[in-house]
């Protein structure tokens, strides 16, 4: 009996440690967690065009970038933006001087 119950404790131990929150070390510009707009979004909320919004972000720092660019001639480049809530408000700040 006791060693049944060493074991769902051992258990029990790995299953919180399985699930304690990912630690993330707090460097200046680390955004992972905080929330990410898609051009649409933004361009909803911000009444602009999409096209307008892509242009405004796809070179600013902290911008997440997925896909590639510069793909074989003839072939469209697809690339995906998720701009952070704080790239989002720096570039509006900016803008709005």
């Amino acid at each position: 009996m006791p060693r049944a119950a060493t074991s769902l404790e051992g258990r029990q131990r790995l299953m919180r440690q399985r699930n304690a929150p990912i630690d993330v070390p707090e460097q200046p510009g680390v955004i992972v967690f905080e929330r990410h707009y898609t051009p649409k979004e933004l361009a909803a909320v911000w009444r602009l065009d999409e096209t307008t919004i892509r242009r405004l972000f796809i070179d600013e720092p902290g911008v997440l970038k997925i896909g590639r660019c510069g793909r074989r001639e003839g072939k469209r480049d697809y690339l995906s933006l998720r701009i952070p809530e704080s790239v989002a408000k720096r570039v509006h700040g900016e803008r709005s001087k």
